[in-house]
Order: structure tokens, then sequence, then C-alpha cells
């Protein structure tokens, strides 16, 4: 709440340079910030009396505007790859699979390795376990297990992070 929208009796004042001006009745503060051609803004609305401070209102929502855009900036998305294999896939087949992982292990993103089993596939899935486990080995140079092999529905899925 800005200016006239505080309607509190009395209200702990700041001062724009900080200081703190006490106890105030609420016209008198916004009398005060009028004067100095500032705005009265309510900082925080659950204290007794509520706290109330007097700035540049334009000025401080840049700033904080300039603060998120800088945070985004900073901000690292992490990418998640996702790999599908069969319950029978052949050797050379993995192999490609292994080299395009380990790819995007060294770019920085997380691999998710699935495999997807189609009608009575489902009654086998030691093997496919097998199959993630090697997988898993044979790129652990690069990447370490984030989630081990689950088995969701009708999917069994692995994670994979970067080395760091």
């Amino acid at each position: 709440m800005i200016n006239e929208q505080i309607r509190d009796r009395e209200v702990r004042l700041i001062d724009a340079d900080g200081t703190q001006l006490g106890i105030v009745p609420g016209k008198d503060a916004q009398q005060m910030a009028d004067d100095k051609k500032l705005d009265l803004v309510k900082i925080s609305p659950t204290a007794n009396p509520p706290v109330c401070k007097i700035m540049d209102y334009s000025k401080f929502r840049f700033e904080q505007q300039k603060k998120e855009k800088e945070a985004r900036k900073k901000q690292k998305t992490v990418d998640i790859k996702e790999l599908r294999l069969s319950q029978n896939i052949d050797v050379h087949d993995v192999n490609v699979k292994i080299k395009k992982c380990i790819e995007f292990l060294k770019s920085g993103a997380k691999v998710k390795i699935t495999i997807r089993f189609r009608g009575r596939e489902i009654s086998q899935t030691s093997g496919a376990y097998g199959i993630l486990n090697k997988f898993a080995e044979d790129v652990a140079e690069y990447g370490v297990i984030e989630k081990p092999p689950k088995l969701e529905a009708k999917t069994l899925a692995m994670f994979l992070s970067p080395k760091s």
C-alpha cells in the first residue's frame, strides 16, 4: 500500500534516510511524505502499529526489478535430455546411445534413460535392469547415477547427472 491507500490511525514511521521517527498519526505521516515530495509506503502491514517508510516508490520499484533481472541472469537452468532404449536392444545400438549420453553429460545436462515395455514385455523386467546398470557403468567416467532404475507403470527410468 502506498500514500492514500494507508488508512491506519497510527504508524511507526521511518524517514527516507533510515532514521526512525517513532509512532506518528497516519495523516501526519502522509503530510510529512508530501512535504518531502516522496511516497509513504507500508513496509510491514502485520506489525502493531504498521511500519511505513518515506521513499521514492518509483525508484524503489525500478531497483527491485533490476535486482530480479540480475538474479534471473545468474540463475542456471538444468536441461534434462532423454534417451530411450528397448529391452531387446543390440550392442551397437547401445554404444551409439552411450556416445550420445556422454556428449550430453559433457555439456552439463542431466540424462534420463528410459526403457518402455510393450505388451507382455513387462513380465521380464530383469533384463532391462541389467541393461541400465551396464549403461551406467559405461558412462561412469562422465556421470553418476542420480536416481537408480525405477519401474513406473510400463516404463523403467534412471537419471544420470554429470560429474562435477
